[in-house]
């Protein structure tokens, strides 16, 4: 009895010790492969499987183990196995022909001694693979994988439970509860982890977003957002690889680099705030448009009246009797003048010369 009850405080211990993983795992891949090594430790199963529920549809075949033919948890591609539908492509019934299928729809674990002595479901699949490996599977547990919401998100399932001589025996009642835990912890872990996927993939599409809508907005800085983002993530990784120098001990993590992809997507993130003018700004007197023309307008007012002025002091002294000789020199100089300055304002509108003390204090 104390036996029993120090394997149950043991195997209870190693279901924590597995939740515990799961929650702090964030990759889906990584993440899948525990929760079916953790499976198979808890119920001592040389084997296991899990199916991934796709669009209420279908399970998809996602991660394989076998202990006998050294095939370690890993995740394999959809063309390795093909996709079970969950209802029947004519009738649109409900397909229990496997037991995979069955437990989906029934939200029911199902535990059986023998695969080969169970007529009620297709285990063709199983023979075929049992034939090209020289693999004998004989007790199976398959569990529906149901989250917090009740949702059934995927199906795990063991095979071959094994007694301490490694002997191949019936999933018994205890390790059938322990794998039902897990099975909930990790539907609960995958649930979790799909929703923070999907925030973060929602802030990536809202980031970019407000990145496309700052390069749409001004044709001079069009595509700016989208190429400091590549580049910085190049000088980043050639930084994170060097090996000498300043840099030797520079390494960046997976962490790092989604910082600093983010940050580089919205470095100009103010820019969605500020006026077209501001941005496109080509001239210093630029606002909404160029007011240079504004000062070209003052220096035409200053020559017509420089031009009236010079007409009314030859009136005066024809009245007077007196020569006008030497006024329209006067005038043309003036011009001249006025036209020098206004062109010297216009130079320095541009904004791209440097202007010592003497031509700031000219302005």
């Amino acid at each position: 009895m104390a036996e029993d009850n120090s394997s149950v405080i043991k195997h209870l211990n190693k279901l924590n010790e597995i939740g515990i993983a799961l929650s702090a795992e964030r990759d889906m891949g990584r993440l899948l492969e525990q929760i079916l090594s953790g499976a198979m430790v808890i119920s001592n199963a040389d084997a296991g499987t899990i199916y991934i529920v796709e669009d209420d549809q279908r399970l998809i075949f996602e991660v394989l183990a076998n202990n006998s033919l050294a095939i370690v948890p890993g995740r394999i591609t959809e063309s390795t196995f093909d996709p079970i539908p969950l209802f029947e492509a004519a009738s649109g019934e409900s397909n229990k022909s496997t037991v995979v299928t069955s437990v989906y729809h029934d939200r029911a674990t199902i535990n059986i001694s023998d695969v080969y002595n169970a007529p009620d479901y297709d285990f063709s699949g199983t023979h075929k693979f049992d034939e090209r490996s020289g693999y004998k599977s004989q007790s199976l547990l398959t569990i529906p994988m149901m989250n917090h919401e009740s949702d059934i998100i995927g199906v795990l399932q063991l095979i071959n439970a094994l007694d301490d001589q490694g002997n191949v025996v019936e999933f018994n009642a205890e390790k059938q509860q322990l794998a039902e835990s897990l099975a909930s912890q990790a539907a609960v872990a995958l649930t979790n982890k799909r929703l923070i996927d999907e925030l973060n993939t929602l802030f990536d599409a809202f980031v970019k977003l407000i990145a496309t809508a700052i390069d749409e907005k001004s044709p001079y800085t069009g595509g700016h957002c989208r190429r400091v983002p590549e580049l910085t993530m190049m000088l980043a990784e050639a930084a994170s690889e060097s090996d000498i120098g300043d840099l030797k001990d520079f390494h960046l993590n997976d962490d790092d680099r989604y910082e600093l992809s983010v940050a580089s997507w919205l470095h100009d993130c103010g820019k969605i705030t500020t006026p077209e003018y501001v941005m496109d700004k080509s001239t210093k007197l630029e606002t909404i448009y160029d007011r240079i023309h504004e000062v070209d307008l003052r220096f035409e007012v200053m020559k017509r009246d420089a031009e009236i002025e010079t007409l009314r002091e030859k009136l005066e002294r024809t009245r007077r009797g007196e020569s006008t000789e030497g006024l329209d020199e006067v005038l043309y100089a003036r011009l001249r003048s006025l036209d020098e300055e206004k062109t010297f304002l216009q130079a320095s509108n541009i904004g791209g010369e440097f202007m010592d003390d003497d031509q700031q204090h000219r302005v």
